[in-house]
């Protein structure tokens, strides 16, 4: 009898477990895609009922695979606040300069402020930096600032303020100043009041911890799960923004990577499987989680975002993004020998991509953090609108993609290759 129960758990394993041909399928990849963007999860928007169904489905998925939660909590989700201030009032000085809301912009999450020379510490931002990127590595800091701002910045300065609707809840304080002079020797006193709306949100996040000497290291496979909800009916009549390639089609890739690597079992390195959370206004979740990590420890990130249609090369291609930034690209497309896959560098250099996905909050601390994509943006029709539906999606192709995103990283997830580090001194 022990004999016969042995056998039927044998067979029973033998059936859960599946091919990469059916892992990777375009029926796989349609049953992640019909629950992630079909008209009933009302297209995942932001701070709504729906993104947080979504969310639930991701979870199940995730368990389903046998992830670990995050920091061993007891959910997938990864939860924070966004934090928006909104300046009440401000008085105070810098030696002979009033400060007002047009020459002064805080960064606080704090509903009183009141500081002096004697707790803050003194950066400065000069003529010809960019002025949004100085302004969040000094904020990154994690210090108390003040922060005097050239006014060859006059025109753009208060755009720093949307920042202040851009936090986490850090206890620390930045207040930039328009100013002239590199100022040394000065008084200095601020007395402000701000709103504090706190607005909760969370990624979703699973591990399959590493089991060599690797396991201390990290190999990140993320998509964003957000989208834009419930609009303005277009012509059509149709209002839900389904977001079915943009970007369900990164998160059902994230989603049966897991399933693939959980089974297959021999990852030397921790693989993280991330879905994150309010890209579509801001990408705070890819901040937020990326913030979690020491960057030396992130080996390689492969974001994956818009993958449902082919790419300008046809079928069995792909573009990613800062593709000469690291030798992650090489190393994928050696794996992918022999194979009729390639690897493309982005041919939209003109649209920035490299900064304006998931990848980006990484590959600004040296992580070779990229993004695989496929939308050819500049023709690209259904693009943040109602017809970004299931219909519209190659679900061959992608599944194509899916896993030849597995297979080209087989040597950096069992620890053989190391992607170089991205040269921070080159981004902007």
């Amino acid at each position: 009898m022990r004999i016969f129960y042995l056998g039927l758990l044998f067979t029973s394993l033998r059936l859960s477990a599946q091919s990469p041909d059916t892992i990777f399928s375009a029926s796989a990849v349609e049953a992640v895609e019909q629950s992630l963007a079909s008209d009933a999860m009302r297209g995942r928007a932001v701070f709504t009922p729906d993104i947080e169904r979504a969310a639930d489905y991701i979870e199940s998925q995730f368990r389903a695979s046998g992830l670990k939660t995050w920091n061993g909590s007891d959910s997938y989700r990864q939860p924070f606040s966004l934090i928006r201030a909104k300046l009440l009032s401000i008085s105070g000085s810098v030696n002979d300069l009033k400060l007002t809301t047009d020459n002064t912009v805080i960064i606080s999450a704090a509903e009183h402020i009141r500081m002096g020379a004697r707790n803050v510490k003194t950066r400065w931002i000069h003529a010809g930096e960019d002025l949004r990127s100085s302004a969040q590595k000094l904020i990154a800091e994690k210090e108390n600032h003040l922060i005097f701002v050239d006014t060859s910045f006059a025109k753009t300065f208060t755009r720093l303020s949307r920042l202040a609707g851009q936090q986490f809840g850090s206890p620390y304080t930045n207040v930039f100043v328009l100013s002239n002079d590199e100022i040394v020797d000065f008084s200095f006193t601020l007395t402000a009041d701000q709103e504090i709306k706190e607005s909760p949100l969370a990624n979703v996040v699973g591990i399959l911890p590493g089991k060599g000497k690797y396991r201390n290291e990290y190999v990140i496979f993320s998509g964003h799960y957000d989208h834009l909800g419930v609009r303005k009916p277009d012509a059509r009549g149709d209002s839900i923004y389904n977001g079915a390639n943009d970007d369900a089609s990164g998160t059902t890739a994230v989603i049966l990577l897991s399933r693939y690597f959980s089974q297959l079992h021999n990852n030397q390195r921790t693989l993280v499987f991330a879905a994150f959370t309010a890209e579509e206004i801001g990408e705070f979740g890819s901040q937020y989680f990326s913030s979690q990590f020491d960057p030396d420890k992130v080996v390689a990130m492969f974001n994956i975002e818009m993958i449902g249609s082919p790419s300008k090369w046809g079928e069995n291609s792909a573009f990613i993004t800062g593709f000469d930034r690291s030798t992650m690209s090489t190393i994928l497309q050696g794996n992918l020998s022999g194979s009729q896959f390639t690897f493309h560098p982005d041919p939209y250099p003109t649209q920035n991509l490299f900064y304006r996905s998931d990848n980006a909050s990484l590959a600004r601390k040296g992580v070779p953090a990229h993004t695989i994509s496929t939308t050819q943006i500049d023709i690209d029709k259904t693009y943040h609108t109602p017809e970004d539906e299931i219909s519209t999606l190659d679900l061959t192709n992608m599944a194509a993609i899916i896993k030849a995103i597995a297979l080209s990283s087989k040597t950096i997830v069992e620890g053989k290759d190391t992607p170089s580090r991205v040269d921070t001194a080159q981004l902007r």
